[in-house]
């Protein structure tokens, strides 16, 4: 130990490391070397680890070392010159440089051999020290490499020996990794008085860590690192480059190495596969079954036989089409070296030929039909052409396009080394393994060719016969004539071709999800976790399973029976669920083993009655055991059937390995306090925290009374000789506080009691870290139960026995919480944390500490620091004490440069301890009898048995040769489950992902790391990178690519099926959208990521298409379902209007389109299933592990609960955010928050949170299908009339107390404040920010306010790049007003009594842009007397204030006049024809929305960050709001934004006001409140939420409020009636001439 302490000592000198990074690197190693000594020999250990980290066949630093070449100039391999001639060795032949990679490999192998073991622990401290002081050098695993080589070389020069000073502590930091620290940061932020202000570029335009990390994979890179005074450093001799890192120019040397582009050709490249599967067998399916189409086109001059051929066959040159593009886009992405452009030039070219083979044949087919005698040549070239076309496209749909012309993932070129070291090193995959892998996507494939060609495409088939060639007659325009209304039927078919093929998307991810979840449940029965196993007794085997699968039985000495040992482990179970307050003393008794005396006198052990019963029995009087259906029986049922699945044998105690659980923090709530678990949170809660709970844990409530009560009377016994008789008497125990009132006047103890109790029962870090201790307590109590010589050897002395299972526990399981903020906590916050010190002394808290700049001007100095219980208390600086740290080490700036998770994590990395991480969030929870099987979990890793054989001595040997294990998944339970209906759903769908697919995804090899609660492998982890990412907004979703990044890399990835964690989830319909949200716009950003790249174009296809349809398919299935259900609306609208015939003969003044009427009903039947499918998962899931009745029963909560209405919606937030993301990027961290649900939202807020994302596209769909209603009903539109419902109404209908009467009332009034707020002042809330807020997406924001400070440092919202804003905001818009402009001209086309229509276009024109015309003139006028009267009479009113609120109520009103006036215009127009002027309507909602985005994208300039302008637009002083002197185009600029707002505010009035008229009703049904609540908390009625209670005077003003706005509200009401209701009833009687609608 002192030899080992020296070489850190002597490297520190040597190096300036910091002394207690140094400590802390040396402790790391000891407890690292423990650890591995445990279990096989010291030598053997520090063999191994040598291996793992430096020198073995899967270490990361010898991957590298070949990778980048740098054998062709090092000693170990081949010795030349350094420089540019080391990159020779590229340009040789293949043969040759494959050759001398064996021979390099062999010379590595041979020298690691004959090194050391002084040498071997100097390389690895050397490199643990350098890991150790790298921050966030550490996410750049190569980078770090790269300094550890040249570190290595300098200690091994005379130059480092013969020094006779040692370096200064910090040096290593300030010359090494400090540079690198901030060039990273530097390219994302700049430091603005000692702040970070983000700069104002995307991803593409940043250099981030994995650029700088991929600038060490290739020599070529390397030779691009110059010293300032230009000298590469590859010219230098290898042991004098360290001492030259001060004097790299990173900014010359680092580069971009991959264009992380914001756009959707991402999509194309990544996934070109599944287009060219799906585009190319959807073209060959309909080119064979529709030859009407070119047949007609052609006059049927290409019917021939050999002409179907050749364009059927066309579908390859479709296939080839998609590859060509694909490559074309890709050349955006890659730098443009010369390998990438040799590789993606000869791909190109040979696509190209393959185009030309594919589809050039099809015009000398053509040409050939036309001569005489040479159909059977043409026939011959058409076949010939159909199956090249088929291989190429199956060639094309199974072939990575990385492996094409060039194959850079198993090509022997030494060039393409790296990019398979590090990003196609998949691990293969067992024989059985891969057979499912291919069986599943063959079932798959194989029912989606058949369903797909029977169901959708020969029923196309008709619809395309009847309307090619279709030409509409009798239909004219004024303007235009009849060139759009004659060919609108090939319109309409071009809009049906698209919506077919979105449907033949949806059937692969529809099967996929049938048979992956019949896989899935197969595999659980399988591994017998599945309860339909009727042969196996589960629980009267539990004991039998106990000892063998728990125990370390193999190494045991038995001198005690099995049972005797057995029945320890189970009593701790019971009593640990007792002390949970889980199981009440009754229970306790009946299911311990007790001690009885026996026949012959000796103690014998009674098994508890439980395992006795049979089994029919046992399912009947659960009850007697177990309080019904509560956790106590989910947790031992779990426990027993995962005790029959197979599971590695554990190691005993002493020889397992060192783990340690990671959990970042940052504020997630430690301990709830008195306050908040009594106290309801404002007005709008109905129900304190506590009483809630109550009411969800009612038995556990009970026990937890009858608890308290014993330990009171117990107190009460132990001091009664000092107590009153009076405070003996029982009621005076039963007045002990357990209720709300009183608790006030409780004992200390009690009410800690009381708040660890709620606090066990929400989303807390006292939750987490008191789960995840119990691994403490498993190791205790598993090496006594396993050792009973040591309870022998202690005695009686429980102390000394106590200390001995302390100090194995603490060897053996270390836990650290990343407490990012504990040095800036708050008082409750400090208490809490210290509470958490005092309850557990060996938790662990790393936290970030910040120490003032030394100098004026400087940056302040950040530590990364770690405490624990056994810290001492000291005073500090603000005389508060605080603990001595353990370690404190400087980083070389702020560590959170990204959104923090990350980052809080990487710091806390260093100190962990062992071989295995387990990682864990704040919010969850671990069991007692899971911890149990920790050992069985690490043997997961396959490492436990240890071998003997050198891993130097050969390679590929079969200990070494299989690739490391990098990941462990677990199971999760989510506790959140029961909570009310949200809580049920979100509970599924974690459950469905982390269970049910993770199951078969892991076993086929597609299963990645989400996080929480997978346990890590350090050493392959943490030289690999870490375990997340870290690049701010591009790893937003951090976990995944540390899965992503240890598959690329090699590692495998498992999963198990027998540990589980307990988990929180999001409990609120806000906060679970909120999650959804981020994990929406994280995946918008992993498909700009180069993993999806890597994984996308380099992985063979089954894995691939697990891959893709496990991960981003899933989302763009998700979107593919929304567009269906808008496409099929579309083409429904556009097939109105013409009569249908009703037979065949029928000819005359009508078409044959009931062919086409069948196709949609059949569409809508395609979507309705794909939603029913969605279920599916779930309830396999349910049905194979808690049975059928359990299963159907929550599948009917669940439907009757409206979880169909979330669904909907949920699947409309997951597209806007990728949508968005895609388009606009502005990915970051949502903290969702995890409490209970229970406060009412009000309806502005939800309106303004919920109406970009779904109420506006909800709105504009309803109209659509109104219209369709109108003209096409059919029954099977109920479904989308219930769809698109939900899309407008789902956040109301979630909402607690929605529909009480008095609370919608006053809703309303909060409405239209919300609308009229902000216009004279500031209001936080308020209609106008919202918009504001809503176009900062496009606009942003400006970067300075003239005349003031820089407003930088509040945050900026970028303004969009005009490559994102041209399609989505101005062609995209003008497209879809194009597309209901031409729908609304021809249902105007056709003659109204014989005579021909005015012109629809200038009617729609007058309608559409009349408004607006209307808005910018009033607003001129405004403006005029606003600037008049502020200039004229500045005192006329008495105050500015009140002044420009008159003004804009004025203009407010008429705008929303106008707009009604619009509306009713066009509804006298059309004479109440409720078809024609719902399609008008469209129209004119589509052309005033292209107009409104149009305006905001090319005529608005950055938004200010304040309300000045607003302000002065009112008020009419603009010289006085403090904008500068130049306040023209601010006015210019203001108007636009004015028209744009008030048109805008106008339609935001009329759907608030529809929303409620929608909501309406319940309110009106007595006690529909009751029921509401009912499903939405599964509450029973009497457990109901009481209602709030106001005082009188609170009670008389809500009385008035609620009696004047509900006149208000109902007089809407009636207005809307007689605006839109009555004219339509009395058209018949009215009898109105209409000249103006022979003018428009």
């Amino acid at each position: 130990m002192e030899e080992i302490e020296g070489i850190f000592l002597d490297l520190s000198q040597k190096f300036g490391f910091q002394r207690d990074s140094m400590r802390n690197m040396f402790d790391f190693l000891m407890q690292l070397l423990d650890s591995r000594a445990s279990r096989m020999t010291p030598s053997q250990a520090l063999l191994t680890l040598h291996a793992d980290y430096i020198g073995g066949q899967n270490a990361n630093y010898r991957k590298w070392y070949f990778a980048a070449q740098l054998n062709l100039d090092d000693a170990i391999g081949q010795t030349q010159n350094p420089g540019l001639s080391r990159l020779k060795p590229l340009r040789n032949s293949r043969g040759l440089d494959h050759r001398s990679l064996d021979s390099a490999l062999n010379r590595w192998r041979c020298a690691m051999n004959s090194m050391s073991e002084y040498d071997r622990l100097r390389q690895l401290a050397l490199y643990l020290l350098c890991w150790g002081e790298a921050s966030q050098v550490r996410f750049m695993p190569e980078c770090l490499c790269f300094i550890f080589k040249c570190a290595d070389d300098y200690y091994r020069s005379v130059e480092c020996q013969d020094r006779p000073d040692p370096l200064p502590e910090g040096f290593y930091l300030r010359t090494v990794i400090q540079p690198l620290y901030r060039f990273v940061r530097d390219q994302i932020y700049e430091v603005v008085e000692g702040k970070f202000v983000r700069r104002e570029k995307d991803h593409e335009s940043i250099i981030g860590y994995d650029d700088v990390n991929q600038t060490f994979w290739y020599p070529e890179g390397i030779a691009n690192i110059v010293l300032d005074d230009k000298t590469r450093i590859i010219d230098l001799p290898p042991q004098q480059r360290f001492m030259k890192f001060e004097k790299i120019d990173w900014n010359s040397a680092l580069f971009k190495t991959y264009y992380e582009k914001r756009s959707f050709g991402h999509l194309l490249v990544n996934f070109n596969r599944i287009w060219v599967i799906h585009i190319a067998l959807f073209y060959f399916y309909t080119a064979y079954n529709c030859p009407t189409i070119y047949r007609v086109l052609s006059g049927n001059r290409l019917g021939s036989t050999a002409m179907e051929w050749s364009v059927t066959a066309l579908g390859g040159a479709v296939a080839t089409l998609i590859m060509i593009l694909a490559t074309l886009v890709e050349f955006c992405y890659i730098p443009m070296t010369w390998h990438t452009k040799v590789h993606l030039t000869r791909r190109l070219l040979f696509l190209l030929a393959t185009l030309g083979l594919t589809g050039g044949l099809t015009a000398y087919v053509a040409i050939t039909e036309s001569e005489v005698n040479s159909s059977a040549v043409a026939l011959a070239v058409a076949k010939f052409q159909f199956a090249i076309s088929v291989m190429a496209t199956f060639f094309f749909a199974i072939t990575p396009s990385g492996r094409l012309c060039g194959d850079r993932v198993a090509g022997k070129s030494r060039k393409y080394l790296a990019s398979q070291t590090f990003t196609a090193s998949y691990p293969a995959l067992p024989a059985d393994n891969r057979f499912l892998s291919i069986l599943l996507w063959s079932l798959v494939f194989g029912c989606k060719g058949v369903e797909s060609y029977w169901f959708l495409t020969l029923s196309f088939r008709d619809p395309i016969q009847v309307m090619v060639g279709m030409k509409i007659q009798g239909c004219s325009d004024i303007l235009v004539g009849n060139t759009l209304c004659a060919n609108h039927a090939a319109f309409t078919l071009t809009i049906m071709y698209i919506m077919d093929l979105i449907l033949f998307f949806l059937d692969t991810f529809l099967w996929y999800i049938i048979w992956s979840a019949i896989f899935s449940v197969l595999r659980s029965f399988s591994l017998g976790i599945s309860t339909w196993k009727p042969w196996k007794d589960i629980y009267s085997h539990l004991p039998e399973q106990i000892y063998a699968k728990l125990l370390a039985t193999a190494e045991m000495e038995v001198k005690y029976k099995p049972i005797t040992l057995a029945s320890q482990i189970w009593n701790s179970i019971i009593i640990s669920m007792y002390r949970e307050h889980l199981l009440s003393i009754d229970n306790v008794q009946k299911l311990l083993y007790h001690v009885v005396a026996g026949p012959d006198g000796q103690r014998d052990l009674r098994a508890p009655v439980f395992f006795d019963r049979p089994t029919a029995q046992r399912d009947e009087l659960k009850g007697e055991f177990f309080p019904p259906g509560g956790e106590a029986e989910r947790r031992i049922s779990f426990f027993a059937q995962s005790l029959t699945t197979p599971m590695p044998a554990p190691l005993p105690v002493d020889a397992m390995p060192t783990f340690t659980v990671l959990t970042p923090h940052y504020n997630e709530k430690t301990l709830l306090s008195l306050r908040e678990i009594i106290r309801e949170e404002d007005s709008n809660t109905r129900v304190t925290l506590l009483e809630y709970l109550k009411q969800l844990y009612a038995i556990e409530w009970e026990n937890f009374k009858t608890d308290t009560k014993l330990l009171v009377e117990e107190e009460v016994m132990l001091n009664g000789g000092n107590q009153s008789a009076h405070d003996q008497t029982p009621s005076r125990l039963d007045a002990v506080p357990f209720y709300i009132i009183g608790l006030n006047g409780a004992s200390a103890q009690i009410t800690l009691r009381t708040r660890i109790w709620a606090s066990l029962r929400t989303q807390t870090l006292y939750r987490t870290v008191s789960g995840m201790m119990n691994y403490s307590k498993a190791i205790k109590l598993l090496y006594r139960v396993e050792n009973p010589e040591i309870v022998q050897l202690f005695g009686g002395n429980t102390d000394k026995l106590e200390r001995e299972l302390e100090r194995m526990a603490r060897r053996k399981f270390k836990f650290v919480v990343a407490m990012q903020r504990y040095s800036n906590f708050n008082t409750e916050e400090k208490e809490n944390a210290e509470f958490l010190l005092r309850a557990y002394p060996d938790l662990q808290i790393a936290y970030l500490e910040e120490e003032p700049a030394r100098s004026l001007g400087g940056e302040s100095r950040i530590f990364s620091v770690l405490v624990n219980g056994h810290s001492a208390l000291i005073p500090g600086r603000d005389g508060t004490e605080h603990r001595k740290p353990k370690f404190r080490i400087e980083l070389p700036g702020n560590p959170i440069l990204g959104d923090g998770k990350s980052d809080n994590q990487n710091h806390a990395l260093i100190f962990y301890r062992g071989e295995y991480l387990q990682l864990i969030d704040a919010n969850q929870d671990n069991y007692s009898e899971e911890c149990l099987k920790i050992r069985s979990v690490l043997g997961e890793f396959e490492e436990l048995n240890a071998s003997t054989q050198n891993p130097y001595a050969q390679w590929n040997h079969r200990d070494f040769k299989s690739p490391p294990v990098a990941i462990v998944g677990a199971r999760e339970y989510i506790f959140s489950e029961n909570v009310g209906i949200l809580g049920d759903l979100a509970a599924a769908k974690e459950q469905t992902f982390g269970t049910l697919s993770a199951r078969l995804m892991a076993y086929i090899g597609g299963k990645l790391h989400y996080g929480h609660p997978d346990f890590l492998n350090g050493t392959f982890m943490t030289t690999r990178g870490g375990v997340s990412k870290a690049q701010k907004g591009l790893h937003l979703n951090e976990d995944i690519y540390a899965g992503m990044n240890a598959f690329c890399r090699g590692g495998r990835i498992k999963h198990t099926e027998y540990y589980q964690c307990g988990k929180g989830r999001d409990l609120g319909f806000g906060t679970i959208l909120n999650f959804q949200t981020k994990i929406g716009t994280g995946m918008g950003e992993q498909m700009l990521s180069r993993e999806y790249y890597y994984l996308g174009t380099q992985l063979p296809i089954d894995r691939f298409l697990t891959f893709y349809y496990a991960h981003p398919g899933f989302h763009i299935n998700n979107m593919l379902v929304t567009l269906s259900v808008q496409v099929i609306i579309i083409s429904s609208t556009l097939n109105s209007e013409l009569t249908v015939c009703g037979s065949p003969d029928d000819q005359l003044g009508c078409y044959n389109l009931a062919p086409v009427f069948q196709w949609i009903e059949r569409c809508i039947l395609s979507i309705l299933l794909v939603f029913i499918i969605s279920f599916l998962p779930p309830f396999l899931q349910e049905f194979a592990e808690r049975g059928s009745w359990k299963a159907l029963l929550r599948l009917a909560k669940q439907l009757g609960s409206f979880s169909p209405a979330f669904e909907i919606f949920s699947t409309q937030i997951y597209n806007h955010s990728i949508l968005s993301n895609l388009t606009f990027g502005g990915a970051r961290y949502i903290a969702t928050g995890r409490g209970f649900a229970t406060k009412r939202i009000s309806f502005s807020i939800l309106f303004s949170r919920f109406a970009g994302p779904s109420i506006y596209l909800g709105m504009r769909t309803l109209l659509m299908l109104l219209y369709v209603t109108l003209t096409l009903w059919t029954p099977y539109l109920i479904y989308f009339w219930i769809t698109i419902l939900f899309l407008c109404i789902s956040p109301f209908l979630f909402n607690p107390h929605q529909f009480v009467f008095s609370d919608f009332i006053i809703d309303y009034r909060e409405f239209l404040r919300w609308m009229a707020r902000g216009n004279s002042k500031s209001h936080g809330n308020s209609w106008i920010g919202y918009c504001r807020l809503s176009r900062t997406m496009i606009t942003g924001y400006k970067r300075k306010t003239l005349g003031n400070p820089s407003e930088k440092l509040s945050g900026d919202t970028f303004r969009a790049t005009w490559g994102a804003v041209l399609f989505s905001e101005i062609i995209f818009p003008l497209f879809m007003a194009l597309l209901f402009l031409i729908a609304y001209l021809f249902v105007k086309s056709f003659p109204v009594d014989g005579k021909v229509p005015p012109s629809p276009l200038i009617r729609i024109s007058v309608i559409a842009v009349g408004p607006i015309a209307w808005n910018a003139a009033i607003l001129m006028v405004q403006l005029f007397v606003s600037m008049y009267i502020a200039t004229e009479f500045p005192n006329a009113f008495p105050s500015d204030s009140r002044f420009a609120s008159v003004m804009a109520a004025i203009v407010h009103v008429l705008a929303v006049l106008g707009l009604i006036g619009a509306f009713e215009f066009l509804w006298f127009l059309e004479l109440w024809d409720a078809s024609h002027t719902v399609i008008g309507l469209m129209a004119a909602v589509a052309i005033q929305r292209a107009i409104h985005k149009v305006l905001i994208s090319v005529f608005l300039s950055r938004e200010l960050k304040n309300d000045k302008t607003n302000m002065a637009w009112w008020s009419g002083r603009w010289h006085e709001a403090g904008l500068g002197k130049q306040v023209e185009p601010k006015i210019a600029r203001e108007f636009f934004v004015k028209i744009v707002e008030l048109s805008l505010w106008s339609s935001d009035l009329l759907i608030g006001h529809f929303l409620l008229f929608l909501l309406t009703p319940p309110i009106l049904v007595p006690y529909f409140d009751w029921f509401h609540s009912t499903i939405l908390f599964w509450l029973r009625p009497t457990k109901q939420i009481r209602a709030p209670l106001f005082s009188l005077k609170q009670r008389r003003r809500r009385r008035w409020v609620v009696m004047k706005y509900s006149l208000i509200y109902f007089g809407a009401i009636a207005t809307f009636i007689y605006l839109v209701a009555i004219p339509p009833i009395l058209r018949k009687t009215l009898q109105i001439e209409c000249s103006l609608c022979d003018i428009f």
